[in-house]
C-alpha cells in the first residue's frame, strides 16, 4: 500500500484548493476528507455535526463549513430530514472525476502549447527528468513530481476557474489513488507519454498534445478503476 504522508505538490498560483475560511478549518478539512478516502469514516455513515466537533475538539461551526466543502467536492452528500453522510468512494465517482478532467486537460493543453516557451519546455523536461530518476521508488515523491509536470502547464491560463477545477479534481484522483501500487505496465505507459508530451509542444503541435493528453488522464484514471475491482475481487474471495 502506498504511503500516506501529505503531499507537497502545490496548486497553481491565485488558486485556493479548499476555500475555507479559517487555517484550522483547512485543516480540519484534510483531517474529514482522510478519513474519508481511507475508510475510517465509512461508506454511507452519517456525518453528525455535534460528534465531529467533539471528536476533533472544536466548535460545530467549521464542522458546518468543511461538511459544505466536502460536499462540493463530492465527499459528502446530503439527504433531506437525514443530514449530511459519506458518498460512497467507488468506481462510479472515480469515473465521474477523471471524465472531467478527460473534458478539461486537453483544453488547458492546447493552449499552453500555443504560448510555450523555451524556458517553459526546459522546466518540463527537468521535471521528466527527477520523474525518470525516482523511477517510481518513491511513490509520493513520483506524485508530486507528476503533479508539478502538469501544474507547469495549466498554472497560467487565463480561466482560473478551470484550473482550480482541475486541482481539485486531481487532489481527489490523488487521495483514492495512493491507496494502489502503479502496475510496471502503467509505469511504462506515464514516462513514454510524457516525453511524447513535451515532444508534442517542442514541435508546437497543439492538436496532438491535447489528443494525448485526454489518452494520458483516461488511462490514469482506468488504472485506478483497474485496481479498485482487483481489491473488491480480493476482499470477496
Amino acid at each position: 500500500m502506498a504511503d500516506l504522508r501529505e503531499f507537497k505538490a502545490a496548486p497553481p498560483v491565485g488558486i485556493d484548493p479548499i476555500g475555507a475560511s479559517t487555517e484550522s478549518a483547512a485543516l480540519l478539512y484534510n483531517v474529514i476528507r482522510e478519513d474519508i478516502v481511507s475508510g475510517r469514516l465509512e461508506a454511507n455513515e452519517r456525518l453528525v455535526v455535534g460528534d465531529l466537533a467533539k471528536r476533533h475538539e472544536t466548535s460545530t461551526t467549521p464542522v458546518r463549513e468543511v461538511l459544505q466543502l466536502l460536499r462540493g467536492e463530492g465527499f459528502v452528500v446530503f439527504t433531506r430530514n437525514r443530514g449530511a453522510r459519506v458518498r460512497p468512494i467507488d468506481q462510479d465517482f472515480v469515473r465521474d472525476i477523471y471524465e472531467i478532467g478527460v473534458l478539461i486537460e486537453p483544453v488547458l493543453t492546447h493552449w499552453f502549447v500555443g504560448m510555450a516557451t523555451e524556458a517553459d519546455i526546459a522546466e518540463l523536461e527537468l521535471v521528466q527528468r527527477q520523474i525518470e530518476d525516482n523511477n517510481f521508488a518513491d511513490q509520493i515523491k513520483h506524485s508530486d513530481l507528476d503533479t508539478q509536470f502538469h501544474t507547469l502547464m495549466y498554472q497560467r491560463h487565463y480561466n482560473r476557474h478551470a484550473a482550480e477545477l482541475w486541482w481539485k479534481h486531481r487532489e481527489v484522483l490523488r487521495s483514492v489513488g495512493r491507496r494502489f501500487n502503479f502496475t510496471l505496465a502503467r509505469r511504462a505507459q506515464v514516462i513514454r507519454e510524457h516525453r511524447e508530451l513535451i515532444a508534442h509542444i517542442k514541435a508546437g503541435e497543439a492538436d496532438e498534445a491535447a489528443k494525448l493528453v485526454a489518452r494520458h488522464v483516461e488511462g490514469s484514471g482506468r488504472h485506478i478503476l483497474e485496481q479498485m475491482r482487483s481489491a473488491s475481487a480480493a476482499r470477496a474471495g
